[in-house]
């Protein structure tokens, strides 16, 4: 009995965090403005495309949420996809992608 409480514990422990488990609620709220406001500008205020291409979950079939956080970081050099690296970590920009791929709903 001690040996599978241990081993419990062991795995609940060891088990890794998705990114929105890292970070607040608060900050959830921000990052969403940020998706809704900031992406919205040049992806276009229903993330259907404008000055950047639509973030739609049927436009961003196949790529996976660690692609997308990567260019949300390091953004798109070339392109007016500025990298937001300075401003976001790791689990918020995988957090945010996450979104994109599920469909943000307010």
């Amino acid at each position: 009995m001690k040996l599978l409480v241990w081993l419990a514990l062991s795995l609940s422990v060891a088990a890794p965090l998705n990114a929105a488990d890292e970070i607040a609620a608060s900050r959830r709220q921000d990052l969403q403005d940020l998706l809704t406001q900031d992406c919205g500008s040049c992806h276009g205020s229903t993330l259907r495309g404008g000055l950047g291409p639509a973030l739609l979950p049927a436009e961003l079939k196949g790529r996976s949420a660690d692609d997308l956080a990567t260019i949300i970081l390091d953004g798109r050099p070339g392109t007016a996809m500025p990298p937001w690296r300075p401003l976001l970590t790791l689990p918020e920009a995988q957090w945010m992608a996450e979104r994109l791929l599920e469909g943000i709903r307010e």
